[in-house]
């Protein structure tokens, strides 16, 4: 599907506040010690982030891991962003996946609190580079 600049801007200004708004989900989650639920939001609020890279740059993927994979080769290789982003992002895809298929998993407070901060770091990082 081609795009024009405009439409582009569009969707990439929808995508960064959709990654915000899923990163406040979260916080609301893990005030209300919905861990797992939290972590799924986390996630969505890094994938929403890096979906505007990609729209923005014309990437595209129809997968989560195509996602993962474009983005990895062209903003982590490249050095445009750090190594731990894509880190960070493979991390909290497999504790979205856990929680959300895995009955007998639950993402441990620990594990949420210490991506939080990052989490919040990369989706600005992101728009900052959107902007």
């Amino acid at each position: 599907m081609s795009l024009s600049d405009e439409e582009r801007k569009i969707i990439v200004g929808l995508e960064i506040e959709k990654a915000y708004d899923a990163y406040k989900a979260a916080e609301v989650l893990r005030d209300a010690s919905l861990w797992s639920n939290a972590a799924n939001r986390l996630y969505y609020a890094l994938f929403h982030a890096v979906c505007a890279l990609l729209v923005r740059d014309g990437h595209q993927v129809s997968t989560h891991r195509g996602s993962r994979v474009v983005f990895g080769q062209y903003y982590i290789k490249t050095g445009l962003l750090p190594k731990e982003y894509s880190i960070l992002y493979s991390q909290l895809e497999t504790m979205r996946e856990n929680g959300d298929y895995n009955y007998s998993y639950e993402t441990s407070p620990q594990e949420l609190e210490d991506r939080m901060p990052q989490a919040k770091e990369m989706i600005d990082a992101i728009a900052a580079i959107v902007k």
